[in-house]
């Protein structure tokens, strides 16, 4: 099968549901294209599946695929395919003085390296939120500082099944995967399939079923995620089973992540289907273990940078105009006649003056 350009979505959405549940292992459930369905199933595992609309072209071999959607994963109901289808100057008849117009100066260089600060602060800032997502609201926020499984942990396996023929450079596939190993200790390993033991219309019971035997018959220890992508006659499904010590790692939130990218990247045309999932694992990886910066935080600092720097500027203007002040007054007492004081006072101002020029060396 192959992506055929276009739009679309799948059915149903929203929030997720469980159905019982334990200890153990983690199972749960998504709907890819027209909204969420996640959720934990019973048996002691979680995990996460879903249906949606079909992938836009780009990249995928065999025939096409053109819109639809298949709901939660507990409403088995599926819906027929179709198209996805300001200079500053000088103003001296204002009469701007000096230290006026140099205020007015240092007021607007302030402003404007203030502005310059705030939109480089926020744009680094939503840089790093929405990196490889195209778009900050689209994928989970990372909540929590998560430590990776210490090495060892995994009896090292493959990385994927392919029974739809989907994946034509391996190492490219391989390359995000093993990104999202070493980041966080989880081996992945991803199941492409278009049927559960030949039912293209699995029942929730057959889905959680076969998604648990698989885990068991691919792997000998706890520390791997299973993830399988099912997809038939246009409509996609996506399930993960983490291990026992993988879910450490492999929380609710980090696989709302994965999952996140791999429907992000599932519409992008320009990705083929090595690339969309392995750019999905190696985004995914560093998100889950990166906590999810604000994009306010930085804005909140430059801002109070900003008003350190303002009440810097006061102060310098308030001292420098005292100064002015004062070297206005001396002058005022130095073009003053010494005959137009008292001769008391004339002579203590002159003692004062003339100590000052010895001092200053006049």
């Amino acid at each position: 099968m192959g992506r055929a350009g276009g739009g679309g979505g799948g059915f149903g959405g929203g929030g997720g549901r469980s159905f019982g549940g334990g200890g153990g292992r983690s199972f749960g459930g998504r709907s890819g294209g027209g909204g969420r369905a996640g959720g934990s199933f019973g048996g002691g595992r979680s995990g996460g599946g879903g249906f949606g609309g079909p992938r836009p072209g780009g990249g995928g071999f065999g025939g096409p695929r053109s819109g639809g959607g298949f709901g939660p994963m507990w409403t088995p109901i599926w819906f027929g395919s179709g198209p996805r289808g300001p200079r500053y100057r000088r103003n001296n008849g204002c009469g701007c003085g000096t230290l006026g117009c140099s205020t007015v100066l240092g007021a607007v260089i302030i402003f404007v390296v203030a502005i310059s600060i705030i939109f480089s602060a926020m744009g680094s800032s939503f840089s790093t939120v929405s990196a490889g997502s195209g778009s900050s609201s689209s994928i989970t926020r990372s909540t929590i500082k998560r430590e990776a499984l210490p090495a060892g942990s995994v009896n090292e396996t493959g990385y994927y099944t392919d029974d739809l023929d989907w994946i034509k450079n391996v190492t490219t596939l391989e390359s995000g995967m093993k990104s999202f190993y070493k980041a966080t200790g989880v081996q992945p390993y991803l199941y492409i399939t278009d049927n559960f033991d030949g039912e293209h219309y699995p029942t929730d019971a057959e889905a959680e079923t076969f998604a648990n035997n698989l885990y068991d018959s691919l792997f000998t220890d706890e520390a791997h995620s299973l993830l399988i992508f099912f997809e038939y006659n246009s409509e996609y499904h996506t399930w993960y089973v983490n291990g026992t010590q993988a879910k450490t790692v492999l929380d609710q939130e980090a696989m709302d992540i994965l999952l996140d990218y791999v429907d992000r990247y599932y519409y992008e045309s320009s990705l083929t289907e090595d690339e969309m999932f392995s750019k999905a694992y190696q985004q995914a990886g560093k998100r889950i273990m990166t906590v999810t910066r604000s994009p306010w935080i930085p804005v909140l600092v430059v801002a109070g940078i900003i008003v350190i720097l303002a009440f810097a500027y006061y102060w310098w203007r308030k001292s420098k105009e005292k100064k002015a002040e004062q070297d206005k007054r001396t002058e005022e007492i130095l073009n003053t006649p010494l005959e137009s004081f008292g001769d008391g006072q004339a002579e203590d101002l002159a003692k004062k003056y003339q100590e000052k020029s010895d001092q200053s060396g006049k």
